[in-house]
């Protein structure tokens, strides 16, 4: 009725429950650790640990290591992040310099990704019936 579009679901969308914002300006300079999922827009200088899922919008910028769950990134990170069970991506402009520890990857076209990325896969079907059938 109302030309409702239906899409898959977007970086805003999926980490729609955003409960810490680091607003544009804003400087912290030492480690920031919040459980909460978390949107950065202003600068941190050291290393973020977040329990949650992290946004780093276009004005954002982390200067150390990033642990998440999840990490979208459409500012700067300089530093190696870790997702290990999780989902990175990167917009289109988005650059990140440091490896990348993840399950899922996501690199859009004018990302810019200086590192190398080490991608957790779980074992297929094939090789989890290989394993049941040589443990019997």
């Amino acid at each position: 009725m109302f030309n409702k579009k239906t899409e898959t679901a977007s970086p805003e969308s999926a980490f729609a429950q955003v409960v810490t914002i680091i607003g544009t300006g804003a400087i912290i300079d030492g480690p920031f650790t919040t459980k909460d999922s978390t949107r950065i827009d202003g600068t941190v200088n050291g290393n973020t640990t977040i329990s949650g899922s992290l946004i780093v919008g276009q004005d954002g910028k982390i200067n150390g290591t990033v642990t998440a769950q999840n990490v979208f990134i459409a500012g700067e990170i300089n530093g190696n992040i870790s997702a290990v069970n999780g989902r990175v991506e990167i917009s289109d402009t988005g650059k990140i310099t440091g490896d990348i520890v993840c399950k899922t990857i996501v690199i859009d076209e004018n990302a810019v990704f200086q590192g190398k990325c080490t991608m957790n896969a779980d074992k297929t079907s094939a090789e989890t019936a290989k394993e049941r059938a040589t443990s019997n």
